[in-house]
């Protein structure tokens, strides 16, 4: 057993990082569309991703800085134009959402990349995927910082303003996970399906 005081500890960034990727997990993947003041399009996948209120409905992403320090083109952009689109990462399509993890100069379009219409999203600017599922149409509610060091986080807050769900998925009380098939991340280059589920009854 090994116990580590941060403060004084030899562990690295890059080793927190795969211990915390490592054992938070697994995670729902946000692949997130931003666009510039441009118009230019950016689309990426994030694992530190989950939902943290549903009224207001509000998500919350933890884009990265890179190993140099600078900002992702997610967070650039929304500062730029404060809102997204958040789309569920789903084994139907995870050969682009890959694809779309490549680093791009800005104002690259990943769209294109990776092969993928845009169509409209209701109440915000910003394109979403055509045939993704599901997806949040958001404004940014709030970004916070946690410094400027490599793999510091910014914490996005986005705040739900439209959704958009495959009618064949959402019988309206319930989402048909066996359509849907979210994909979850795990470390490295893994990521894991939701085929071997179980259910347990909350206590009353």
């Amino acid at each position: 057993m090994s116990d580590y005081l941060l403060d004084d500890s030899p562990l690295s960034p890059g080793v927190i990082y795969r211990l915390l990727s490592g054992t938070v997990c697994p995670r729902p993947i946000a692949w997130v569309s931003t666009q510039n003041k441009q118009g230019n399009a950016n689309l990426a996948p994030f694992s530190f991703f989950n939902v943290v209120s549903v009224n207001p409905p509000v998500l919350a992403f933890s884009p990265l800085l890179n190993g140099s320090g600078e900002l992702k083109d997610t967070v650039r952009n929304l500062k730029e134009v404060p809102e997204c689109v958040v789309h569920v990462g789903s084994e139907g399509l995870i050969e682009a959402l890959n694809t779309t993890s490549a680093s791009l100069p800005p104002g690259e379009d990943e769209f294109a990349l990776a092969d993928l219409e845009k169509a409209e999203m209701p109440g915000v600017s910003v394109p979403r995927i055509a045939n993704a599922p599901v997806a949040f149409g958001c404004k940014l509610f709030d970004m916070i910082s946690f410094g400027d060091q490599p793999l510091a986080g910014t914490l996005v807050l986005a705040q739900v303003v439209s959704i958009h769900i495959d009618d064949s998925l959402w019988d309206g009380r319930h989402v048909d996970m066996d359509r849907l098939k979210p994909v979850g991340r795990l470390a490295g280059s893994d990521y894991i399906r939701i085929s071997d589920r179980f259910a347990i009854e909350r206590p009353a």
